[in-house]
């Protein structure tokens, strides 16, 4: 919401230059809780106490996490671009179709199978998802194949997430460290060339207080985002986490329609999103009773 607030209200042109700041929070909000031995970034409480940034984690546990922190980073930067074309009511419901590429991205990288229960929830969900988008009047192609290319990042990043987290020895907060750390600066290169520094530099709200407030709190909400999409992950399932996801949205959208608008009050959009709301909370059935 606050994404969506600082690049279509304000139209700010540097999607990368929000993802940088939001990484450089993150990595200081880990660091400051772990120098005050608030968190560990390991699973075994007895890790090295040094706090230095470069030998926090374990340079061989780091190496280990580049795949995730490529991942991570396409996800993020390509999640970013696809707040831009889409009314969030849309953008939500198109978000819901994660669910059917993180299947085939455990499947793939894990091999993992799910029941016939589980595959017509997601079934479902995806049905959802295509009623609702079929009534969107404000149809932007560009937008919609964002939206899409995003929901691919987004399964390869949460598979890996489920994969790195349980054989890396580290814990949520070590994950995301390791991702401040290797995405950061290439990120920070990437904006370098692109010339996005020169850029901020003369938008014109870039000292409006109101700006800073949705930068700064767009940057703690995604630190809190991440550290739920990890724990969850790693607890459960890359599939649980996306699920989840969707049960929040009937607040999103909500909220979307009033502060942002874009999206006329249709019945079949109504029923779109009943049925992917339903889907979700038929999954969570499923899962507690280990179907």
């Amino acid at each position: 919401m606050f994404n969506k607030a600082v690049l279509s209200s304000y139209t700010f042109p540097c999607v990368n230059m929000i993802s940088l700041f939001q990484m450089i929070c993150s990595c200081l909000f880990l660091y400051t809780m772990r120098h005050w031995k608030i968190i560990s970034f390991t699973v075994d409480i007895t890790e090295s106490a040094t706090d230095s940034p470069a030998t926090i984690v374990p340079l061989k546990k780091l190496i280990c996490t580049i795949p995730l922190a490529i991942s991570y980073l396409l996800y993020m930067v390509v999640s970013m671009e696809s707040v831009r074309g889409v009314n969030v009511p849309m953008y939500t419901t198109l978000r819901r179709t994660t669910v059917a590429f993180t299947m085939i991205a455990e499947y793939l990288l894990a091999g993992k199978k799910y029941s016939y229960s589980v595959l017509g929830s997601v079934g479902i969900i995806i049905m959802g998802a295509f009623i609702a988008g079929a009534q969107d009047l404000s149809f932007d192609s560009n937008g919609y194949a964002f939206v899409f290319l995003a929901n691919i990042c987004t399964a390869v990043y949460l598979a890996s997430v489920a994969r790195v987290g349980k054989s890396s020895g580290l814990n949520s907060f070590g994950l995301m460290w390791c991702n401040g750390i290797i995405c950061g600066p290439l990120l920070l290169f990437w904006t370098i060339i692109r010339g996005d520094l020169n850029t901020i530099m003369k938008f014109p709200y870039l000292l409006s207080p109101i700006f800073q407030a949705l930068i700064m709190l767009s940057s703690i909400m995604a630190f809190l985002l991440n550290y739920c999409l990890f724990w969850n992950t790693t607890l459960n399932s890359a599939l649980t986490q996306t699920v989840c996801g969707n049960l929040k949205d009937v607040f999103t959208i909500a909220l979307g329609w009033i502060v942002f608008g874009g999206l006329p009050f249709n019945l079949w959009n109504v029923v779109g999103q009943s049925l992917g709301f339903s889907g979700s909370c038929l999954y969570a059935y499923c899962k507690l009773k280990g179907k």
